[in-house]
């Protein structure tokens, strides 16, 4: 690998509770390689049990990158990330060092690879206009008034996404420009150097969803309810911020909140994270380029990484 001349950039991707991370320890101890985290919520600081953020064991035998970056009550947009990862693909490439972004957050993935429009800053004083809005008459009102002005965006967002859609209407009123056209106008310049992407696909959905299930269970047990009650009581936190949207927080917040029991809010978690391994799943099964990788045997790091090996020599 030269400076004129960079080597590939790895792509490990896949739903949840695949054993992404442990593969990419077990290549990381092996190959001379940079793991740089790619997921929405290992960024925060003190969010450590419900997001499965490698111990600090592992941490301080393999860093990972881009990892407690952030105070949770800040915001980490796909903007912020790719900035973020292109510095460490740099350091790599420096370094003599193979850049394997490894995590499940598939829009940071794509905003890596296809770059991100050129939209403009945020407003202020419009954000907090839609914030009252959704206060009054909830996201789904947020949703229709969207609709109005930016059907396309609206038609790919649900009622519930409050984040992008706050963003979206956000940039409609303060600009004049619908977000869809201002993706049009400008849509961004993407990697120009070469990938090799690869997804973990599980071969059995029932298999998938006793994993999730044991491994939140596990994540109880370890005291991830503890962990959501210390962030509950901090005051500069609220149910409404991006890191406490993450799946598993949400509803352990809400049961902290009384609006739900304890049996409902676990049930609700993992139901919750198996809808987020279906869109992760159905993310990769339309990703171009992909080097799908079965499994179904997450405890089994070995296998999979040496697949990426061999798709490396390849």
């Amino acid at each position: 690998m030269t400076a004129s001349s960079p080597g590939p950039v790895l792509f490990l991707m896949g739903p949840t509770a695949t054993g992404k991370t442990d593969a990419a320890v077990w290549l990381a101890e092996r190959l001379p390689v940079r793991v740089i985290s790619v997921d929405s919520a290992l960024v925060y600081r003190g969010m450590d049990i419900g997001t499965a953020k490698p111990v600090p064991e592992v941490l301080d035998r393999v860093p990972h990158h881009l990892v407690d970056i952030r105070e949770p009550q800040a915001p980490y947009s796909a903007a912020d990330f790719r900035a973020d990862a292109l510095q460490q693909i740099a350091e790599a490439d420096r370094c003599g060092q193979l850049p394997l972004l490894v995590g499940g957050t598939m829009l940071y993935f794509r905003a890596l690879r296809d770059g991100l429009a050129d939209l403009p800053p945020a407003d202020a004083r419009v954000r907090a206009e839609i914030e009252q809005l959704a206060a009054a008459q909830g996201w789904p009102a947020v949703h229709a008034r969207l609709a109005e002005v930016d059907p396309e965006t609206a038609a790919r967002l649900k009622p519930t996404d409050s984040q992008r859609l706050q963003r979206a209407l956000e940039v409609q009123i303060s600009t004049g420009v619908a977000l869809s056209q201002w993706h049009r106008a400008s849509p961004g310049v993407g990697l120009t150097r070469p990938l090799l992407q690869v997804g973990l696909l599980p071969t059995a959905r029932d298999w998938l969803h006793a994993r999730i299930r044991d491994r939140f269970q596990a994540m109880l047990d370890a005291g991830f309810l503890e962990e959501v009650r210390d962030l509950h009581a901090r005051p500069e936190l609220n149910a409404d911020l991006p890191s406490m949207r993450c799946v598993g927080y949400r509803q352990l917040w809400r049961h902290l909140d009384g609006e739900m029991s304890l049996p409902d809010a676990i049930a609700s978690a993992i139901a919750a994270t198996r809808q987020l391994a279906k869109r992760q799943i159905t993310w990769l099964r339309s990703w171009e380029g992909l080097h799908g990788i079965p499994v179904a045997e997450p405890d089994r790091p070995d296998q999979v990484a040496r697949k990426v090996e061999q798709l490396l020599a390849g």
